[in-house]
């Protein structure tokens, strides 16, 4: 798997989730297998980048692997500026996106309103792609409601207009997150392009990701929500995917160990006030895959310092390998 000049370790990839994937969470997916992690979704509008929220996204420098960085926008010179802007600030591949649904952004003809608008899709590709001379990528929907799937087209264009790579979820804007993801319009712009395609959404296990890549002829797959609390699931995908063999699940001190990690990662990044607050839906994430028996979450949301946190999670290390019950 190859974008640009750039050679993956491997075409399990992590998904760019506005909220999630900070440079804790990518460097943390990273280590467990992924082969590329892009980064939340950044605005191409100046004038909110001198917050705090982000600076931290915008810090590209210092992180294992590749660096992706997306952004997000509609006006095709302000895109331009964004991505020049981020490319100095250490990003080596540049991903647009136009696959997100949120109200927020589409208001605002950002993200996958966009694919209502080929031609000024095309004017923002065309834009970015000629302000810099990293790779762009670009991400996208399957189209903006299940009777308007114009995903070809766009993918059509994106080829058309030199972008790198392409990543489709599988569903539409209205679709939101609901029901399943389709993996038929996938399909068929693979028929239609030949530059690399990245198949997205409900890819959850080894087995599925197998299949979509056999379904769709897609070169490689990348997984958002699968990931959340499960960062095993890039090593776990990437070894079935050579071997067809299963690897066993990580074990509740490895499990454990991560959380504790993870936590002090997120407190050193965003200091304490920040981390305390972010780490609360990561470890929600966490012991709700092994299946909070102690209501841990609930009392783990009440914690207000980092000490509280980190003292929480050395008492449920030790509650996890004694199983026995554990209250905060």
């Amino acid at each position: 798997m190859r974008i640009g000049h750039y050679q993956l370790q491997n075409n399990v990839l992590l998904a760019p989730m506005a909220g999630v994937t900070d440079v804790p969470f990518r460097r943390l997916c990273t280590q467990l297998g992924a082969g590329l992690a892009v980064s939340e979704m950044l605005s191409s509008n100046p004038e909110v980048w001198d917050t705090d929220k982000s600076r931290s996204r915008m810090m590209h420098q210092n992180e294992p692997g590749i660096r992706s960085v997306q952004i997000a926008g509609s006006d095709p010179e302000m895109m331009a500026r964004a991505a020049q802007h981020n490319v100095a600030e250490g990003a080596q591949i540049i991903d647009i996106n136009m696959g997100c649904p949120a109200k927020k952004v589409n208001k605002k003809l950002a993200g996958s309103a966009l694919l209502r608008e080929p031609s000024l899709v095309r004017e923002i590709l065309r834009a970015v792609n000629s302000a810099v001379d990293v790779p762009v990528t670009l991400k996208i929907r399957t189209g903006w409601a299940p009777e308007h799937r114009n995903g070809v087209q766009i993918a059509e264009i994106a080829q058309e207009e030199g972008m790198a790579a392409l990543t489709v979820h599988g569903r539409t804007r209205t679709c939101m997150y609901k029901g399943n993801a389709e993996y038929h319009t996938i399909r068929d712009i693979r028929g239609a392009i030949s530059i690399p395609l990245i198949a997205n959404g409900d890819i959850t296990t080894p087995e599925q990701a197998k299949f979509v890549l056999e379904f769709t002829g897609a070169d490689a797959v990348m997984i958002g929500r699968g990931a959340q609390g499960n960062p095993w699931i890039f090593r776990e995908v990437v070894h079935f995917l050579k071997t067809g063999d299963k690897l066993a699940p990580p074990s509740r001190e490895e499990v454990t160990a991560v959380m504790q990690s993870h936590v002090r990662h997120l407190h050193q990044f965003y200091g304490e006030r920040r981390g305390v607050r972010i780490a609360r839906k990561h470890i929600g994430w966490y012991v709700r895959g092994i299946g909070d028996p102690t209501n841990f979450r609930a009392a783990f949301n009440t914690l207000e310092t980092a000490q509280e946190q980190l003292d929480a999670l050395v008492f449920f290390s030790q509650f996890s390998r004694e199983k026995e019950r554990y209250y905060v």
